[in-house]
């Protein structure tokens, strides 16, 4: 399925020799060039000669973005200087950026990742892609620019915001692919849709990655865009950069790049693995990463491992969609919430559109109390106001084993991002 970019394996059977070897580069490259990784595989009691299996990998000590921190800015860095070409930063837990350093080799490696994405999506050489997530220090913008050159297609940089722009270019340059947060692309679906613009684009495909997306906002996209194709790309800046794994068009799950990288699925306590289906914190380590390579890298978020084939064709192991992150967990009457779960609920209510909030606070009787705020979809299937709000009481108390309230409102009524829309509010104190 996959010509110009493969798997560096010809069939999976083939991926855990080839994780070894590579966790055995990775293993031996950090301890002999990097000072951090030399004193914590130490402390461990280990050394690049002990790995032999992919079972040595759960030796290994974690890294978290605490250590990113502590040792700002190069925190990681295992190449010289003079071999590095580039670094990205992200937004880090103590105020300090998380900093990390790429080889010409790193981005080589990341192109090709990410050009793999545009394949499986796709996409051809006569694409024309417009590129509407954000540049500069962050991975996104120059990621999804460079991957879409190396693949050939055409690239329109516009960067994040600025609807009318977008639509302009989106009307005069005639673009097929449009990239972008989930946010993004409900707030150009619906101003195309007050505009009446729908059928003046071109548009075939979107691309969202760094947001959660409900169905219900894949849906108005679908709609109001009149496009088929709706990928989610996935990548942290720690991890290259967005594309290292995207989802097919099964849309059953996302297709990682693990000839790339190893991925764990943790219980986020216990720090031991979960069963397949069953939730768990992301643990990324690098096969082949020279500037800044990670090893066992707690990443926060949190999502499920899908076993079986995909239809599609691609062989590479999925992953479910990012479900939320295990430091957003709530905790609501001793029950842990993580965000993605009131997003499947949602999901499977008809007659509301795709926003929402959750609000948390305490009741009038001293109890937590819960509310969820959700607009009427403004087409399409409808259902009485009475039915939609059993449905979404009964799905958390099915879900989540607690009960709230449901208040629906109008659509256009919440807030809406070109960035990250913030959906859950907690105002309860607890001093």
């Amino acid at each position: 399925m996959l010509k110009n970019y493969p798997p560096k394996i010809a069939k999976r059977e083939n991926l855990p020799a080839y994780q070894l070897a590579g966790l055995q580069w990775t293993v031996r490259h950090a301890f002999e060039h990097s000072p951090f990784y030399r004193e914590r595989l130490t402390s461990a009691g280990i050394g690049p000669d002990d790995i032999s299996s992919l079972d040595d990998l759960r030796r290994l000590p974690f890294i978290t973005a605490d250590d990113l921190a502590a040792g700002y800015p190069f925190a990681l860095r295992a190449a010289d200087f003079g071999d590095l070409v580039r670094i990205h930063a992200s937004s880090g837990t103590t105020g300090k950026r998380k900093v990390l350093c790429y080889t010409h080799k790193d981005i080589d490696d990341w192109q090709n990742m990410f050009a793999r994405c545009y394949e499986l999506a796709g996409l051809t050489c006569q694409d024309r892609v417009q590129i509407a997530v954000g540049y500069g220090l962050w991975t996104a913008g120059i990621g999804f620019q460079q991957a879409c050159e190396r693949f050939g297609a055409l690239a329109v940089p516009v960067g994040p915001g600025n609807l009318e722009l977008q639509t302009t270019f989106l009307i005069d340059l005639q673009s097929t692919v449009f990239c972008c947060t989930a946010s993004m692309g409900l707030l150009l679906a619906e101003e195309v849709q007050r505009r009446g613009l729908r059928d003046k684009l071109s548009l075939k495909k979107i691309i969202l990655g760094a947001e959660r997306s409900s169905r219900a906002m894949l849906d108005t996209m679908r709609d109001y865009l009149g496009i088929e194709e709706i990928y989610d790309i996935t990548g942290l800046t720690e991890v290259y950069g967005p594309g290292t794994g995207l989802s097919c068009r099964e849309n059953n799950g996302i297709h990682y790049w693990a000839d790339y990288y190893i991925l764990e699925v943790l219980d986020p306590l216990t720090l031991e693995p979960v069963a397949p289906g069953e939730i768990g914190e992301m643990v990324f380590t690098t096969l082949c990463k020279e500037g800044a390579p990670l090893i066992r890298y707690r990443s926060r978020d949190l999502t499920r491992l899908m076993e079986g084939e995909c239809p599609c064709g691609c062989f590479l192991p999925r992953h479910d969609r990012i479900l939320g992150r295990s430091d957003d967990v709530i905790i609501f009457r001793g029950v842990n919430i993580y965000p993605g779960q009131v997003d499947e609920v949602l999901h499977r209510v008809q007659g509301i559109g795709s926003e929402y909030q959750l609000l948390l606070d305490h009741a009038p009787d001293g109890r937590d109390g819960m509310l969820v705020r959700v607009e009427r979809v403004r087409s399409g299937d409808t259902q009485p106001d009475e039915q939609v709000v059993k449905q979404i009481v009964a799905g958390i108390k099915h879900t989540m084993l607690v009960s709230c309230s449901v208040e629906l409102l109008e659509p256009g009524t919440l807030p809406r991002s070109e960035g990250k829309t913030k959906r859950i509010f907690d105002k309860r104190s607890f001093e």
